[in-house]
């Protein structure tokens, strides 16, 4: 199994990126694990000092379950989780069940920041964004996905997002194997890295 790392900071373009990945593969052939769900309880994250709950913080994510799910997918086995919802009472949390495949995408903010995750590694690429678009992004998923108020949404990013991405993402853009410029688009860097993952399923 070759076990990819995707990061990047919030906003960037690698769920959009993945997805694309993953067009181009049977389900048999790829598969994806999210860090998005291995988010602790909400009730158990850290809140700052104007009482906001601080999700983008390395200790928001239960690290000891998603590298035990990584090391099981590697050993072939199945992987049953529940679905992360992030406090959307709108949407109903399914049972989501990951199955080994000959390449196995690990997605996530801290992925990098994590030594015992960095090391399963194989391949690690980062999605890199400007500021500017990272931000109307990030308003448009939180807003329709995740029922946030906008004024939340731009609090969190100036407080706890974009601090985050300096210090625990964007320290190791100079560690990756590639590069995604996400500025303006990605279809040359996509098609690239899918024809090296042909060569391997």
């Amino acid at each position: 199994m070759l076990v990819i790392g995707i990061s990047g900071g919030s906003g960037s373009g690698k769920t959009s990126f993945i997805r694309d990945i993953k067009k181009q593969f049977a389900d048999t052939e790829i598969t994806l694990l999210s860090q998005d769900e291995y988010y602790h309880p909400r009730e158990d994250q850290l809140t700052d000092e104007n009482g906001f709950k601080n999700f983008d913080l390395p200790t928001s994510i239960d690290i000891d379950g998603f590298v035990s799910d990584i090391k099981m997918l590697k050993n072939g086995e199945i992987v049953n989780r529940v679905e992360y919802t992030f406090n959307n009472d709108l949407k109903e949390p399914k049972m989501l069940e990951f199955k080994p495949t000959n390449i196995l995408i690990v997605e996530g903010l801290f992925i990098f920041h994590h030594e015992e995750i960095r090391n399963l590694l194989d391949f690690k690429v980062m999605i890199y964004a400007s500021s500017a678009l990272t931000v109307i992004r990030r308003i448009q998923r939180d807003r329709i996905e995740r029922n946030y108020p906008l004024e939340d949404v731009l609090y969190r990013y100036e407080h706890h997002v974009l601090p985050a991405f300096e210090k625990y993402i964007e320290p190791y853009i100079d560690e990756v194997d590639m590069v995604v410029n996400n500025n303006k688009n990605y279809l040359k860097a996509l098609n690239m890295f899918a024809s090296y993952l042909k060569t391997v399923v």
